[in-house]
């Protein structure tokens, strides 16, 4: 290593305490981490590109440096459900700093990882007090039956009103208004459900039967519309 004529004429001074970096929690310890491999934990990172017209969430779960699990959820973008895919192949088997310096195809899904690094790094993770962490496997409960990402997709115009087009329950297909025609409730399909039960054999209307239910005083609804045509 070379240094400047200053420095080679300066006499040396002994530096005093060594007590490292500050201790984070992670999976239920105090660690100080020195290198990548001390690094552990769950948790979930937001991400948007420039125009702002795309957003993603993305969850890993990292033991000893090296990302296990990786969670992409992508919505407002179709090009980036497909950079998604990519970075399902990419992030796992990566370490956190190598995924953190990896191309991820799309701007999203990179500053995504920019800000779950940052949480995963300062010990801010979703397991930072829990004992063990959680199991590989454990970024997939977010999903729920029939593993679909919870998604909210709300519409509305000053002249026609707000349209509910889907919801945590599902997939909206019908609004309940009552008599001031307000919404006072909604039918809505889980489609995973119904594609799981699809994929077992059970033909079609009945697999939509079974996975369809009401929200709300759906019953008592004056009038019903459908949300993206009525």
């Amino acid at each position: 290593m070379e240094h400047t004529h200053e420095i080679e004429q300066m006499c040396v001074v002994a530096k005093g305490p060594k007590n490292g970096p500050a201790p984070i929690p992670q999976e239920g310890k105090w660690t100080q981490v020195k290198e990548i491999k001390d690094i552990s934990g769950l948790t979930h990172g937001v991400g948007w590109c420039a125009p702002q017209q795309g957003a993603c969430k993305l969850t890993l779960n990292v033991k000893n440096g090296i990302i296990e699990e990786a969670l992409i959820e992508c919505i407002g973008c179709t090009g980036m459900t497909h950079s998604a895919a990519m970075a399902a192949e990419i992030l796992p088997h990566k370490t956190i700093l190598e995924a953190l310096n990896s191309d991820l195809v799309c701007d999203a899904i990179n500053v995504a990882m920019r800000e779950i690094f940052l949480q995963i790094v300062y010990g801010r993770s979703q397991t930072a007090f829990s004992e063990g962490g959680l199991p590989i496997g454990a970024g997939l409960e977010d999903l729920g039956k029939g593993l679909r990402s919870v998604i909210a997709t709300m519409y509305g115009t000053k002249e026609k009103g707000p349209r509910y087009l889907e919801m945590a329950e599902g997939y909206v297909t019908e609004i309940g208004l009552d008599g001031d025609n307000e919404i006072i409730g909604y039918k809505f399909v889980q489609l995973g459900v119904m594609m799981d039960n699809i994929a077992k054999g059970v033909d079609a209307a009945s697999a939509l039967a079974k996975a369809t239910g009401t929200y709300g005083r759906f019953a008592e609804a004056v009038k019903i519309i459908n949300p993206r045509k009525g």
